[in-house]
Formats: C-alpha cells, sequence, structure tokens
C-alpha cells in the first residue's frame, strides 16, 4: 500500500481538489498550498516525498523556489506542473532541477504514473562514497566538491555532470550519454547546447585556466574526457 506524502503547490483551488480526491483514492497522503508562503509554512514543518509544483503562483515564480528548494533538499523529487507547453519554459524548469514536467491539462492515470516512477527506491550504488581524481574530489553522499582543497559551489546538474565525467574518467562521453542519463525527456535538449554550456559553467568553477582545460577536454564533434 502506497504510504508516500506528496505536497501539491497550486493557487487553483479546483485543481488541488482533483489532486487530493484522485491521489488519495490511490494511497497517497497529500498535503496543498495555493501559495509559496503557505508552501514555505508546510515545509518547514514536514519533508514531504515528493513535490507537485506549479509555476504561475502569486506570491512568487515558482521556478526560482523550484532551484532553492532542490538546493536545500536535491534528494526530493520535483514535478512541474504547468499551464506553458512551449520547448523553452521546460528546460529552463529542468535545469533548474526539477525532474519531471506535466503540461496541464494532464490525465491522472500518467500523473500517477510519474510520481511512482519518481518514488521508486533507486538501484543501490555500487560506487564509493568519495570520488577523486586528480585534484578534484566529489562526495557523492552530500553533494560537495572540493578543487585543491577548497569547496566549489555547483548546481545540483552541473554536480552530477561532473559526476558522470569523473566516473568514466580517461573515457570518452558523448553529450547523448550525458543527456539521456541526466535529463527525464532527452528530446527536450536534442538541438540544446545545454550540455556545453553546463562544461563551460564547469570549466569556469574548477580549472585553473579555463581556457585551456586540464581536466574536461573536449573530443571535437563527438563529446568530452575527463582527465586526471
Amino acid at each position: 500500500m502506497t504510504t508516500a506524502t506528496l505536497l501539491a503547490i497550486d493557487d487553483d483551488q479546483d485543481i488541488l481538489k482533483v489532486l487530493k480526491a484522485n491521489l488519495e483514492l490511490h494511497g497517497f497522503t497529500l498535503l496543498t498550498a495555493d501559495s509559496l508562503t503557505a508552501a514555505r509554512a508546510i515545509l518547514a514543518d514536514r519533508r514531504p516525498d515528493l513535490v507537485l509544483l506549479d509555476l504561475m503562483l502569486p506570491d512568487g515564480d515558482g521556478l526560482e523556489f523550484c532551484c532553492a528548494l532542490k538546493t536545500l533538499h536535491p534528494n526530493l523529487p520535483v514535478i512541474m506542473l504547468t499551464a506553458k507547453d512551449r520547448v523553452s519554459d521546460k528546460v529552463i524548469g529542468l535545469e533548474l532541477g526539477a525532474d519531471d514536467y506535466m503540461v496541464k491539462p494532464f490525465e491522472t492515470r500518467e500523473l500517477l504514473a510519474r510520481i511512482r516512477a519518481r518514488l521508486r527506491p533507486a538501484t543501490p550504488p555500487q560506487q564509493p562514497s568519495i570520488l577523486t581524481a586528480g585534484d578534484l574530489s566529489l562526495d557523492l553522499r552530500n553533494q560537495v566538491v572540493k578543487v585543491r582543497g577548497t569547496v566549489v559551489a555547483l548546481t545540483p546538474k552541473e554536480f552530477q555532470v561532473l559526476t558522470c565525467l569523473v566516473e568514466n574518467r580517461n573515457n570518452l562521453v558523448s553529450r547523448e550519454e550525458i543527456r539521456q542519463r541526466l535529463w527525464s525527456d532527452a528530446k527536450l535538449y536534442a538541438w540544446s547546447r545545454v550540455i556545453d554550456v553546463h562544461i563551460q559553467h564547469l570549466r569556469q568553477k574548477i580549472e585553473a585556466n579555463p581556457t585551456e582545460p586540464r581536466h574536461i577536454v573536449t573530443v571535437p564533434g563527438r563529446g568530452y574526457r575527463f582527465e586526471e
């Protein structure tokens, strides 16, 4: 029996009522908030297992809230609920840390499937909690990166991209491999430079000379390779 607690943040009371009726019918406990202020009050006392987040809210930007939430709780799944169907809006939301998105109106069965997929326990990683490569150290459990002993602040996606490269150190990792591994809807990024942008940001943060990178090396036309 499902016992997960979800938090739905949406200023449309009708949507909240429908979500509550349908999700609780399938065994979930649903907390609801019609504003970011109400959501913050709930999160101060409760830790849901997953958040359903509308992007258009009366007292703030759902995208900014998502970014802040994932920074504090990187392992908390967030599914965006949005009336916007533009690829750019989806890409921005996913780049800021959202795990998935649903465009309104949506089918309850599809939402349930996506919720269950995000709540499904991941296969325990068969890797150490600390990765070291050259002058870098990655704490996978706490998502902390140190370069030459100094902590470097990375976004959740930057950390994931760097981890992917370090785990495959000295081997080519194609853009498609990174895209398929790290984004739930890789098709959105088929013609996007999102991977290259993340690589540029990582070089600025971890390389001694970003214009002549020693660690994150470009393999022209193919992808990237992390060299120790």
